[in-house]
């Protein structure tokens, strides 16, 4: 039942259109205008767009060649992770003044936990209000927030408002607001289990709640009890700090595809380094290899191996790419290759488990 259980105050915050905004605030003639981060007109993939663009139909992971034909206005930037970086610590110092319990989710995301804060504010609305004005005022960016009793609940509402606004669901709305969501709204639902959420007659948040539980795990696996659990307002994950890296990865898109596997073990050590000097300055390893292959016709293959022992040598991790490029033949042409290290060290860490906070909070959101 959701009144047993603890309630928290959580706000995510998700900054607007982050990589397109960062570049509008460096280059003010590109304010108001339809830009695309990353690709360019003939190839490569959109890593992020305006909001202008967007109007248009232009979205992340969208080819530039479709994007400039939705929208032939539209200006390419290159993109900046070093300034991406560099703004989002400045974003995440804000956070901190607020709690310690802070959790990033990459570089324009992050839940915070404020059920007890370095303020003193009992109202988590007020909170995130406060948050998002010296984000402005402090960084020059707008961002926007949801506010509720988990984690799930905040970063669906945090969509709510968007652009440069927040949404808080109350605890005695929480079942009201998800029972009339879009279950495309929920958070973990993409395109593909949607439309079979749709052939199981699943279109709202109330339409998941009549579904049982055996029917759920049943037509959706593991994800059903998820799921089921989350549309009663039950996610009780904690806001953690210090989330354990799973992964670590770089990858390439060429400018030409590439048909020979020469050319292609040249781009590989080159990824091979940049992995390495990730791994090393983020002091980890891993025992898993990952070889990611996205072929001209946009088809993806991976190719792994795991060894019995933790790398993070740029020499091992080139070799063992080389392996697993030569393990079949490739299918087609090749516009990207990307390297992944996983079954990193990091997760025979044990980190202790914080104490649930489960004061019952009676004053508002």
């Amino acid at each position: 039942m959701l009144s047993d259980l603890p309630i928290r105050k959580i706000i995510h915050v998700d900054m607007d259109a982050f990589y397109a905004s960062v570049a509008q605030l460096d280059n003010p003639e590109l304010k108001g205008k339809a830009i695309a981060v990353g690709g360019n007109e003939t190839r490569g993939v959109i890593s992020a767009a305006s909001y202008e663009a967007r109007k248009f139909g232009v979205k992340s992971a969208m080819s530039g060649n479709l994007a400039v034909k939705l929208c032939p206005e539209l200006i390419f930037v290159k993109t900046n992770f070093e300034r991406y970086k560099e703004i989002s610590k400045r974003i995440r110092k804000i956070f901190l003044d607020y709690t310690d319990l802070v959790e990033p989710l990459s570089l324009d995301e992050a839940y915070l936990d404020v059920t007890q804060n370095k303020k003193g504010n009992p109202s988590a609305s007020l909170i995130a209000q406060e948050i998002r004005e010296r984000i402005f005022n402090e960084v020059g960016l707008t961002a926007s927030a949801g506010i509720s009793i988990n984690k799930f609940i905040a970063k669906v509402a945090s969509d709510y408002n968007k652009p440069n606004g927040q949404k808080t669901v109350n605890p005695e709305e929480v079942l009201s607001f998800l029972e009339a969501l879009d279950i495309r709204k929920f958070y973990g639902v993409g395109k593909v289990t949607a439309e079979k959420m749709y052939q199981k007659g699943i279109f709202t948040g109330l339409d998941l709640k009549n579904k049982s539980l055996e029917f759920l795990e049943t037509h959706f696996g593991k994800s059903g009890r998820y799921y089921y659990h989350v549309v009663r307002g039950i996610h009780t994950s904690e806001v953690k700090p210090n989330r354990i890296r799973k992964s670590l990865a770089a990858e390439r898109t060429f400018s030409e595809n590439l048909s020979s596997e020469v050319f292609m073990l040249e781009k590989l050590d080159h990824i091979a380094e940049e992995v390495s000097k990730r791994l090393s300055k983020s002091k980890v390893a891993g025992k898993t290899i990952t070889l990611k292959i996205k072929y001209s016709d946009f088809s993806l293959q991976t190719r792994s191996k795991t060894l019995p022992y933790f790398i993070n040598d740029k020499d091992l991790i080139f070799e063992t790419a080389k392996d697993l490029l030569y393990h079949e033949q490739l299918n087609n042409s090749v516009r990207l290759l990307g390297i992944s290290l996983s079954n990193l060290n990091t997760e025979t860490k044990k980190i202790p488990e914080k104490e649930s906070v489960s004061v019952q909070l009676k004053f508002g959101f």
